[in-house]
């Protein structure tokens, strides 16, 4: 009934909605995280002290920590923008991730209380929960990367459904925060 050629390109397709979503839910994380710091000036600065209070570099590279992790994000919105670009974009994701996994890593083994400014000011303290979330994203990275040469046709519902799949899965990744604030009080007596 349905022979190899229809198998390849059903599989060829999925693979296309799968970049897209990739592409689209590391768009929007990067481009929040981006807008979070740089929407005020007191965002920004919000962002270089959290890099301080890491305590993961000198304190005296957390300005230079911060301008080279901002322009990397906008670096990784526009190479994910251009589809011609989307394997550098994913790329430069993956190791912007690896970096920022790493560096929360070492400063929960330390026990370090600084607060998460990902996405802007916060005052929730960097914990696990970041770190996976962190893995979970890098591991998007990868897909995009996987399936950058994914040609085959897409039809507009399937790419409106890969968007919409995107953007669900981005909000919890944005209110990470708040969620987990949400699930981890005590039940009231």
């Amino acid at each position: 009934m349905y022979g190899p050629v229809y198998y390849s390109r059903l599989a060829s397709g999925s693979m296309s909605y799968l970049l897209i979503a990739c592409r689209t839910l590391l768009l929007g994380v990067f481009l929040a995280a981006l807008a979070g710091k740089v929407r005020r000036r007191a965002a920004y600065d919000g962002f270089v002290t959290s890099l301080r209070a890491l305590n993961v570099l000198p304190p005296r590279l957390a300005g230079v920590a911060a301008a080279v992790v901002t322009a990397a994000e906008a670096a990784i919105v526009v190479l994910l923008i251009v589809p011609v670009t989307g394997p550098a974009g994913f790329l430069l994701a993956a190791v912007l991730l690896t970096t920022f996994t790493s560096g929360i890593a070492v400063a929960v083994r330390r026990g370090t209380t600084a607060p998460c400014a990902c996405f802007g000011v916060s005052v929730t303290p960097l914990g696990r929960v970041h770190v996976v979330r962190n893995l979970l994203l890098l591991a998007v990275a990868g897909a995009g990367l996987a399936f950058a040469d994914a040609g085959g046709g897409t039809e507009f519902a399937g790419v409106v459904l890969a968007v919409a799949a995107a953007l669900v899965t981005l909000v919890p990744v944005l209110r990470l925060d708040d969620l987990t604030a949400l699930f981890s009080r005590a039940p009231a007596r």
